[in-house]
């Protein structure tokens, strides 16, 4: 059964209420010196493809190696989150063509990743808290980046941040309303940096969201969703929302049907536009990495990380109201 969601959340259509499930995939940009499978520097800002190493370019016969930080970190990240951290994991090739790849496949992990389920509370302004579920955090490989404003004819591909080690960490569709989402990307920063695992710089590109938006009637099943890619603005990703979510429910409205596809937001019109269609994951012919064997530690190595783990926000709130005396909100 579907909770009932406080009239405040519902949005007014023409023809009644509607609802917005969102869900949200974060890309976290991992903190680490070198690159998830090559030794070479993760450093912002230096000159075009000048922290490549002939892993990251795909010379042929070059075997990755993987970075025991980066899978710390990704530990560390998924007991910051309450999660299942799992002991075995798998590598897999997510299969597809794009010039800022020069594999011709991305590293990633599809059928079992480092960390399974937990969850996030968020606290909102209205004093209310709601708990959004994470459904998985992965470990992969982020791509070089295209260039296009350098030359008329032509774009530039700079490969610096190919093979930099991104833990994409995964939501439930537990958000209702556009400030949650914006709630849950702030709170999920805020434990990232207090942990140390990703900088949480939304400008550099460090911290991405794919935001994904449906519309129902309450109480309905799931509606058709469509992907905002590469929202790296908290004030903008709640924009988007709230002109997708309208969006939908004119097109529904009107009788017509959602394509579920990949759309992009353009805060200078304050819309989103349609990108591609979106992709599913037999779309990506995943296949197990042949050159990387399961990633396997123990229960011991899992408890002498979450040994040295700081005090983390929530932690911090609760000790504060409890020895200091402070009210919630002070907190």
């Amino acid at each position: 059964m579907n909770a009932p969601v406080k009239s405040s959340k519902l949005i007014k259509g023409a023809t009644g209420d509607w609802e917005m499930v969102i869900g949200l995939e974060v890309h976290a940009q991992v903190t680490s010196n070198s690159k998830l499978f090559s030794g070479a520097s993760t450093e912002f800002g230096g000159a075009p493809n000048d922290h490549v190493s002939l892993v990251d370019a795909a010379m042929p016969g070059m075997l990755p190696v993987i970075n025991e930080e980066c899978v710390a970190q990704a530990v560390r990240t998924g007991l910051g989150l309450k999660a299942q951290i799992n002991l075995k994991s798998t590598f897999d090739r997510k299969n597809y063509f794009y010039p800022d790849l020069p594999q011709g496949y991305q590293i990633s992990q599809y059928k079992s990743p480092i960390v399974g389920e937990g969850a996030v509370v968020v606290d909102l302004p209205s004093g209310e808290s709601v708990t959004v579920g994470i459904e998985r955090l992965h470990l992969e490989q982020d791509a070089g980046k295209l260039l296009h404003d350098q030359h008329p004819t032509m774009s530039f591909v700079d490969l610096n941040r190919s093979g930099v080690a991104l833990m994409e960490i995964v939501s439930k569709p537990d958000i209702r309303s556009a400030e949650e989402a914006q709630g849950y990307v702030a709170k999920l920063r805020s434990i990232l940096r207090y942990l140390g695992t990703c900088d949480g710089d939304m400008e550099k590109g460090n911290l991405r969201a794919d935001v994904n938006v449906s519309v129902r009637r309450p109480g309905e099943g799931l509606g058709t969703r469509c992907e905002i890619k590469n929202m790296n603005s908290i004030r903008f990703i709640g924009q988007a929302i709230h002109y997708e979510a309208r969006r939908q429910i004119g097109i529904l409205e009107d009788g017509g049907t959602i394509d579920q596809e990949t759309r992009l937001y353009d805060p200078n019109k304050g819309e989103t536009r349609s990108m591609r269609s979106k992709e599913e994951a037999h779309d990506y012919r995943y296949f197990p990495d042949p050159d990387l064997l399961p990633l396997e530690f123990t229960a011991d190595y899992v408890e002498a990380l979450k040994s040295k783990l700081p005090e983390l926000p929530d932690e911090k709130r609760e000790r504060f109201i409890a020895e200091v005396g402070l009210t919630p909100y002070d907190a």
